[in-house]
This record gives structure tokens, C-alpha cells and sequence, in this order.
């Protein structure tokens, strides 16, 4: 895991959900926060959260098979 992973990041929970609904939520929390820990099961979740993080040019990485955090540079 990366050394420099946000504190307290806001946690959004999208187990359930398909694309592109993780994508949204992540991006609504990161409009008030600086770091989202995002929890989704959509198996094309991870490619969708971290081509959201390249254009917004955002960090992303996968902490486990469901998880990912989502943090402003």
C-alpha cells in the first residue's frame, strides 16, 4: 500500500451499484472532500475510478479487490 493514503478519507459505499453510479458518488464527495475511499463491486468500477482520476488529474489506487481511494493532488 502507498505511504502517502489520505487520513480520514469520506467513505462511499457503492456496493450494488453499477456503472457509472460509483463514478458519480466518488466524484460528488470529492466536491467537499479531499480524499474518498470508495467501496464498489461493479467489476468495471476500477477502470471507470481511475479514468476519472486521470482526467481530473486526481490520485487513485486500489487498496483491495472492492476498494479504492480517490484523493485530490
Amino acid at each position: 500500500m502507498d505511504d502517502d493514503l489520505p487520513i480520514d478519507p469520506v467513505i462511499v459505499d457503492a456496493r450494488g451499484m453499477r456503472c457509472p453510479w460509483p463514478v458519480l458518488r466518488a466524484e460528488r464527495a470529492l466536491r467537499i472532500a479531499h480524499a474518498v475511499k470508495i467501496i464498489a463491486d461493479d467489476p468495471i468500477a476500477d477502470g471507470e475510478l481511475a479514468a476519472l482520476a486521470q482526467a481530473r488529474d486526481w490520485r487513485f489506487v486500489r487498496l483491495t479487490g472492492i476498494q479504492f481511494m480517490l484523493w485530490k493532488q
